[in-house]
Order: structure tokens, then C-alpha cells, then sequence
């Protein structure tokens, strides 16, 4: 029997490799001679620089940077064989580097995110592979773009402030002063969502109440980035506000696709394909998947349903796992996963299930019923 497991990670309690390793451990008991595989799994956010470079090989940089709230972080990338730079947004921008009470769009940036690039580029990456989910920003990617040399300039030509807020003061864009190797960087940009930059499916309106935004503050933000648009016309003629994707991370795709080499492709598509996985889903028996909440969600690209259509295609079974279960989970069962599990016991508080060693009990135990039941 062969067995291929890939479980994105479960945020705040368990690893994508982690969660894997506890099934792995109860298919052991059960099948004892069974062929197992057990894959990083990510789709764009958290996990998916390291899921590619445990597939690919890869040196881990790790790079004092600006965070989104310009105190310096800790931040990391990789550098694959190939010299491609894998790099996750969310390590120098990400929502859960700033405190709840302190979470405001308008001050944010990403500017962190173009010191990485940066970095990068100056040890001779020419390549990128960036993700760019669990953003805490909504700047349209003018920090990245910043510390990349591009100038955003208010009517008296002086910088404007990094934010959300410097938008609002925005007259002119210049690229006299960006780096010239900027030119021959090519950018994979892992992006699993379709919203425009503005409008009522944009950036503003969808995604910032969820970083902090006030209500009053949406629709002044949603214009600074019309503007800022409009503006980019005149450095990129074909800069298109209205592209699928151009909304993501607080505007960061349309900065990508206005200002540099770059296309948008599905986050566990790139994952999956760095990885490999699918010359093992061929030959498996078995695949098992999963992340921390299954639910409606699930189905629109989550890294678990990219594996199981995968799997699809050669007709294998695919049981999932999650830490728990939402509205719509039922939708998976017709996106191609065959069976979902809750891991976590009825009696047991989310806090506690949350606690790794919980977790990998709970998640040995379940695995190991339910292939007792095969």
C-alpha cells in the first residue's frame, strides 16, 4: 500500500509537515509495511517559501527588515538551486506581526517586502517566486515598489509617507532612480484571488475591515487607490486596475503587474508543481490532505481541493483532516475529496486543541480510527 500525505498547516498549532507526521505515525501502526510520502503543503501564504524549498533545495536567508509598522522584524527567504528567490510577503507584512489594537491599514506597509526583493536581487536572483497572502497592508505595494527605487511624490515633490495614508498625497510616480537589474527580474506571484484593485470588489472594501480599517476610512482609501492607478498609467500604459488579482494583499498584485515582470498563478498550483507530488499521486493507494479549518472556503483554491483534484485525475481516494469544520464543508465532497474528519474532540476547547501537543494527539488518534476503518 502506498500512502501520499500533504496537509497545509494548521495556523497557530501545527506545521504543514508537522500535521503530516502524525498521520504518517498512526498509518504506521495500522500498515506497517506501507509505502508513505509526506509532503509541505501551502497556497500562496504562510508555509509556501519553505514548501518549495524543501522540494526544490534551498539556502534560508534571514534579513532584518522595515515591518508594517516600520519597527524592524526578523524576516526570511530562500534562495533555490537555481538561484530563484522564494519569498513570502507575510514575512515582513503580514497581519500577524502587528497587535490587534495597533492593526490599521493606513499606517502599514510593505516596504519590507522590497528590502527582501532587494536583498535578493543584489546576491544575484533574477527569478522570484513571491506569495503574497495574509497581508497587514493596503498601500497598493508603493512600500515594496519605494525601497526598489520607484519615488511616489507628493504636489511639492517631496516622498509621501508609507501607508495607506501617503496615497492621499500622491501627484507623481517616478522610476529615475530604480534598480537597473529591476529589468531583467521575472516575478511568479502566488495569488488565489480575483478581486480588482477598486470598487466594491476591491481591496479597500473586501479585505481591510479585516486588517483594522475604519468604515470612514474604506472609501477615502479606495479612492487614493483609483488615483494611484491612474498615475501608474503614465510609468506602465497597460497598468490595469481591473485585472483579477490586481486587489491582492492590499493592492501588492497590482504593484507587481504595473511595475514589474510578474503573473499571477494560483498558489497551491505553484506549490504543487515545485513540489513535484503529482508523479507520487500516480502510483498512491491513498492521499491524505487537509488544514486547520475545512469549511465553504475550502473550495475556492485552499491548498486541500488542489490536491484532491489532483488525485482526480488518477482516481485515487483522498480523506481530509481539519482542526475543525465550517459552513459548506459538505461543498468538498463534490471538489473531489472523498471523506473529511474533525480531529478535534466535542469536549475540548479551541485553545486547548490549538496546543501542539494536543493537536498531534488528536490528529494521530483520528487518522489512526479512521484507518482502522479501511
Amino acid at each position: 500500500m502506498k500512502i501520499v500525505i500533504a496537509i497545509d498547516s494548521f495556523k497557530g498549532s501545527l506545521s504543514s509537515l508537522e500535521a503530516g507526521g502524525a498521520v504518517k505515525k498512526a498509518a504506521q501502526k495500522i500498515f506497517p509495511q506501507c509505502d508513505i510520502s509526506v509532503f509541505p503543503l501551502a497556497d500562496g501564504g504562510e508555509g509556501t517559501a519553505r514548501a518549495i524549498a524543501f522540494s526544490r533545495g534551498g539556502e534560508r536567508v534571514c534579513l532584518s527588515v522595515t515591518g508594517p509598522l516600520t519597527h524592524k522584524v526578523e524576516a526570511e527567504y530562500y534562495i533555490l538551486q537555481d538561484n530563484t528567490a522564494v519569498i513570502e510577503m507575510s514575512s515582513a507584512a503580514g497581519l500577524t506581526l502587528v497587535p490587534e489594537d495597533k492593526r490599521d491599514p493606513l499606517k502599514t506597509t510593505t516596504y519590507g517586502v522590497g528590502e527582501l526583493i532587494k536583498d535578493a536581487i543584489n546576491k544575484g536572483c533574477r527569478s522570484f517566486i513571491i506569495g503574497i497572502g495574509g497581508s497587514a497592508t493596503n498601500d497598493g505595494g508603493t512600500g515594496m515598489l519605494k525601497a526598489l527605487g520607484f519615488e511616489f511624490l507628493d504636489k511639492y515633490g517631496k516622498e509621501i509617507p508609507l501607508g495607506a495614508i501617503g496615497l492621499s498625497q500622491l501627484e507623481k510616480i517616478s522610476s529615475l532612480k530604480v534598480m537597473p537589474e529591476l529589468k531583467q527580474c521575472s516575478f511568479k506571484i502566488a495569488c488565489d484571488v480575483k478581486n480588482p484593485l477598486c470598487g466594491k470588489n476591491g481591496c479597500s472594501a473586501v479585505f481591510s475591515p479585516q486588517k483594522g480599517a475604519r468604515s470612514e476610512d474604506i472609501l477615502k482609501m479606495d479612492s487614493w487607490l483609483l488615483n494611484y492607478s491612474r498615475l501608474a498609467k503614465e510609468i506602465n500604459l497597460f497598468a490595469d486596475a481591473d485585472f483579477p488579482g490586481a486587489g491582492a494583499a492590499g493592492g501588492l498584485g497590482f504593484a507587481f503587474l504595473a511595475f514589474t515582470n510578474a503573473g499571477l498563478r494560483s498558489g497551491v498550483s505553484l506549490v504543487l508543481e515545485s513540489l513535484n507530488i503529482e508523479e507520487q499521486i500516480k502510483t498512491a493507494d491513498l492521499v491524505i490532505t487537509g488544514e486547520g479549518k475545512i469549511d465553504g472556503q475550502t473550495v475556492m483554491g485552499k491548498a486541500p481541493i488542489g490536491v484532491a483534484r489532483m488525485a482526480k485525475k488518477y482516481q485515487k481516494k483522498v480523506i481530509a483532516f481539519a482542526g475543525a469544520l465550517g459552513k459548506g464543508a459538505e461543498l468538498c465532497l463534490s471538489s473531489g475529496i472523498d471523506s473529511y474528519y474533525c480531529i478535534t474532540p466535542k469536549t475540548m476547547t479551541t485553545r486547548e486543541a490549538m496546543k501542539k501537543e494536543n493537536a498531534l494527539k488528536n490528529m494521530e488518534n483520528t487518522a489512526k480510527r479512521v484507518f482502522e476503518e479501511l
